[in-house]
């Protein structure tokens, strides 16, 4: 199962309570306080794996909860910190206080981390307390309480290039057929219910991460269909592909099914919109679905790169041509 967003409460650990205690031994003859100081609590921090991809076993446990700090004992031993509890989250989480709705923390690349409740402070034992005129103090301090926050768990799927198309665009069987993803691939809309990640191997030393998103209908961006709930995913994909079927089969005519694609990204997000993006005419393997391949070009006014997932044609070049301009938005030189 697929979660991208949960709510969990954090309960940082409190702090270990200062020691009272005297030192009282044979042979000697000034004893003193020699209480020692309570150990930090543990925090609760979230850090970003690479072995995790979705937020379903952080939202089965929505409690957490760290370690208290051991008190201080006597002969002035300081009382041991508690161990930080460390939550795997998938990369590309972003932490959200749940009352205010402010951002804490992005994480972006596995093994970025970011301490959502702080330990408490340990208390300090009455040997802190000693002074020149107050030689046997009992004072003491108690261990500090820990931080507690309620979070709101959101993640966003990291891929270099989405593909973007309504139900049964072949986005599919493109992933499917260009990475080791298992995506689910049938015959009627609604398919892919998840986002699915895979990874391509583009000439011989190079790769492109490519994300497959659940299919688009008009009215997605005010929350109509299943992709509404996964735009969210695109915004941090470096390129879009949008994906047309142009073949005998096809549900929409493949301008209409641009346009309607282009407008629910416009209406979700503008800075989305003007993502770099190229056209693929999906299922092109015969001369009819060709020509019509031609005639999208024509009326966008720009190529359309002609595939067939089947067959291989055309997928090739394609991930050349997306290496190409993923390379060139991340500021680096294509590899080849």
């Amino acid at each position: 199962m697929f979660v991208d967003e949960c709510q969990i409460h954090v309960a940082a650990g409190r702090g270990g309570d200062g020691c009272l205690s005297f030192r009282r031994e044979k042979y000697v003859p000034r004893g003193g306080p020699d209480g020692g100081d309570g150990g930090r609590g543990a925090s609760v921090v979230l850090e970003a794996s690479g072995h995790v991809n979705s937020l379903l076993k952080v939202a089965r446990r929505p409690h957490y909860r760290a370690d208290n700090g051991r008190p201080g004992g006597s002969s002035n031993k300081s009382g041991r910190g508690a161990d930080d509890l460390v939550v795997e989250v998938p990369a590309g989480t972003q932490i959200y206080d749940a009352e205010r709705g402010q951002l804490l923390g992005d994480l972006v690349n596995p093994g970025d981390r970011l301490e959502v409740a702080r330990g408490g402070r340990g208390g300090r034992g009455n040997a802190s307390f000693a002074t020149s005129v107050k030689q046997a103090p009992r004072e003491t301090e108690p261990g500090d309480a820990g931080e507690r926050r309620d979070l709101r768990l959101e993640l966003k799927l990291f891929a270099q290039v989405g593909l973007v198309g309504l139900p049964n665009a072949g986005k599919s069987t493109f992933l499917s057929s260009v990475s080791r993803a298992t995506p689910k691939v049938a015959d009627y809309p609604f398919t892919t219910l998840h986002p699915q990640v895979g990874i391509a191997e583009v000439g011989t030393y190079d790769t492109l991460v490519l994300a497959d998103l659940p299919g688009l209908i008009e009215g997605a961006a005010e929350g109509h269909g299943l992709g509404h709930r996964f735009l969210k995913h695109v915004e941090r994909c470096r390129v879009l592909l949008f994906l047309a079927d142009v073949s005998d089969g096809a549900d929409t005519a493949a301008l209409e099914a641009v346009a309607t694609l282009r407008r629910e990204l416009e209406r979700y997000s503008d800075e989305l919109a003007a993502r770099p993006w190229l056209v693929a005419a999906t299922k092109v393997e015969d001369e009819t679905s060709a020509q019509r391949a031609s005639e999208l070009a024509e009326a966008l006014g720009q190529p359309v790169r002609a595939i067939s997932s089947h067959t291989g044609a055309g997928v090739n070049e394609l991930l050349a041509e997306l290496h190409r301009l993923v390379r060139t938005e991340e500021g680096a030189e294509p590899v080849f």
